[in-house]
């Protein structure tokens, strides 16, 4: 079983920026795909960004490009999400989670594992 705890997050003024963790543990695998989502109240879990556990190609939702940056660190066994720019409507619950298969995919049934979910709020 793989464990993802996530930290950071919070309050924050518009046009703040902050970063997420997410610390992976217990039975690893090799490279897996790791994504961000979030999900807003009444709205849909929505895909923010993801990446190769080892490297390589990002990928990122029209609504963060250009302020978001996800990244990982093997030594560390963390997951990161940095968030630039914020605006009000990136207020969610946003998640980790990793997906077992190593190819890319923006929807939530494509993964495995979840972390605990983490509050970020962008007050105007």
């Amino acid at each position: 079983q793989v464990q993802l705890v996530q930290s950071g997050g919070g309050l924050v003024q518009a046009g703040g920026s902050l970063r997420l963790s997410c610390a992976a543990s217990g039975r690893t695998f090799s490279s897996p795909f790791m994504g961000w989502f979030r999900q807003a109240p009444g709205k849909e879990r929505e895909f923010v960004a993801g990446m190769p556990w080892s490297g390589g190609r990002t990928y990122y939702s029209d609504s963060v490009k250009g302020r978001a940056l996800i990244s990982t660190d093997n030594a560390k066994n963390t997951a990161y999400l940095q968030m630039n720019s914020l605006k009000p409507e990136d207020t969610a619950v946003y998640y980790c989670a990793a997906r077992i298969l190593r190819d890319h995919c923006s929807a939530y049934e494509c993964y495995d594992y979840w972390g605990q979910g983490t509050q970020v709020t962008v007050s105007s």
